[in-house]
């Protein structure tokens, strides 16, 4: 049994896993940066330690000074939420070597799989289908020659220990070859210290399917279905939801079965995801496998009924999984949107500030909130612009999209820009509404997206500021007790910005 846990992260991810934390009777141990010292997951938690520095190296990236804190602390376990050291195996090791229980793979399978190349070995020996590839170092004269014997443009150039879109480039005519290898090396070189890549057969608007699983130290493994990824801007996931509605039940049986061989290949326990890349006639093909808990975990928690978080630290306690295969069942559709502090209209460049009006929700019923978020919060601008994740479900699909849609229209954030009226825009698209969706849906629909609604939004606006304002005044008027209006009980009819209305 854990009697106190180290977080080595931060934000949303960190709250989170405070919270099953919580549920669990373990006490929390909470690390942060400069910028983070006010932050929520630090007040939530029993004891917090200073990493210093805000930037990522200094701080969340200092595997040294965590494992010291965590020595300090005297905690049982490491959890790495995602992003960061999630699916760094020398950090892994590093807490295992001192000791410490470290909440996910072991660190040898991190790293196993953590490479691409040898990662699609594995899906091969598992007879999991892989697409084209070729194995590079450089740049040859016969590459191109090779290419088109073996594979065929289009190709993808991707980088062997790549992640989070970086160290990939997208090759459709042969003179560009050459530059997009070299400009993937460097990024792959910049970002992961390792300049390897390879190439693969790219596939025109492809589905983008991956197959979330969890497995125990005993060799029990089981898969919790699969959740569709293709709404995706340069390779960045913004919209996720299962069950997927562009696959049928044959070709889900089959890639649910595909990810539990790879997993098997290697005893791989705790929480992971096998992503696939899925082409139009439903053949699917590996794309990867990420050790770690991933952004978009709540849509499965939803749709299965189960606490993937809690059955993570459960599993590293030394328990068995406490269900089978057979226990677990869909029962709700779920969608998960990504609310990022980013300005759509200005080339997406990230939104940091104060946190000035912060509104969330309280309609409709079936919506929950995964954030860090709270009013006079500074957003830094050191980190990754994810603020927010707003998940809706219904056992019909439609009447999930109609719920995020409404429950996005009454989230409110202010001065702080967001992609929100961007992500209404993409659920109202008829194509997004008939499921015809792919990984090229944002370049092909979202092209020099503008906010048309900028008048009626600003006039839900200046509503909620007005309402805002008058809570000031009274509030002053009237400190001896608590005078509050909720602006979303105006008498102001929400109903008309969605054609999507629940």
């Amino acid at each position: 049994m854990f009697r106190k846990v180290l977080i080595a992260n931060r934000g949303e991810v960190a709250v989170r896993i405070i919270k099953a934390l919580r549920e669990l009777g373990i006490k929390v141990v909470s690390v942060y940066s400069e910028a983070d010292k006010n932050c929520l997951h630090v007040k939530l938690a029993d004891e917090a330690y200073n990493l210093g520095d805000s930037l990522p190296i200094n701080s969340y990236l200092n595997i040294d000074k965590i494992i010291d804190i965590a020595k300090k602390a005297k905690v049982d376990g490491i959890h790495p939420g995602y992003g960061f050291l999630s699916e760094n195996s020398k950090f892994a090791k590093a807490v295992e070597d001192n000791g410490i229980k470290f909440i996910g793979p072991n660190y040898k399978v991190i790293e196993l799989l953590g490479d691409k190349i040898e990662a699609r070995k594995i899906a091969s020996e598992a007879n999991v289908p892989i697409s084209p590839s070729l194995e590079i170092s450089d740049y040859t004269d016969d590459l191109i020659t090779k290419i088109e014997k073996n594979i065929g443009f289009p190709v993808m150039i991707k980088a062997s220990k790549g992640g989070g879109g970086k160290g990939i480039r997208i090759v459709r005519d042969k003179n560009q070859l050459k530059s997009a290898i070299e400009a993937a090396q460097r990024e792959a070189l910049n970002a992961f210290g390792d300049k390897t890549i390879y190439i693969e057969k790219y596939f025109d608007n492809p589905r983008h399917i991956e197959v979330q699983i969890l497995g125990d130290e005993y060799g029990n493994i089981v898969h919790l279905y699969e959740r569709e990824c293709s709404i995706q801007r340069r390779f960045q996931k913004i919209i996720e939801e299962t069950p997927s509605p562009t696959i049928d039940e044959k070709t889900r049986e089959k890639i649910t079965t595909a990810a539990k061989r790879i997993a098997s290949k290697v005893n791989y326990y705790n929480a992971g995801t096998v992503e696939f890349i899925v082409d139009k006639d439903n053949n699917f093909y590996f794309l990867e496998v990420n050790t770690r808990l991933q952004v978009e975990h709540p849509i499965t928690e939803i749709s299965v009924g189960i606490d993937i978080v809690k059955t993570q630290i459960l599993i590293s306690m030394g328990n068995k999984l406490p269900f089978n295969q057979e226990e677990i069942k869909q029962n709700l559709h779920a969608i998960e949107v990504r609310i990022n502090a980013e300005d759509p209209e200005n080339n997406f460049i990230p939104s940091p500030g104060e946190i000035k009006i912060l509104r969330f929700p309280q309609y409709p019923k079936d919506v929950r909130i995964d954030t860090y978020l709270e009013e006079g919060l500074v957003i830094p601008p050191y980190y990754d612009s994810l603020v927010c994740k707003v998940i809706t479900w219904d056992r019909k699909r439609i009447n999930t999209i109609n719920k995020m849609i409404l429950a996005l229209k009454n989230f409110i954030i202010l001065p702080i820009k967001t992609n929100k009226e961007y992500v209404i825009d993409i659920l109202s698209h008829p194509e997004f509404i008939n499921a015809n969706i792919h990984t090229n849906f944002i370049s092909e629909y979202m092209t020099n997206w503008k906010n048309k609604d900028n008048i009626e939004i600003d006039n839900v606006l200046n509503h909620f500021v007005a309402a805002y304002i008058l809570n000031k005044i009274e509030k002053e008027k009237n400190k001896d007790k608590l005078v509050i209006r909720d602006p979303l009980n105006m008498n102001f009819d929400y109903s008309i910005y969605s054609p999507w209305y629940y």
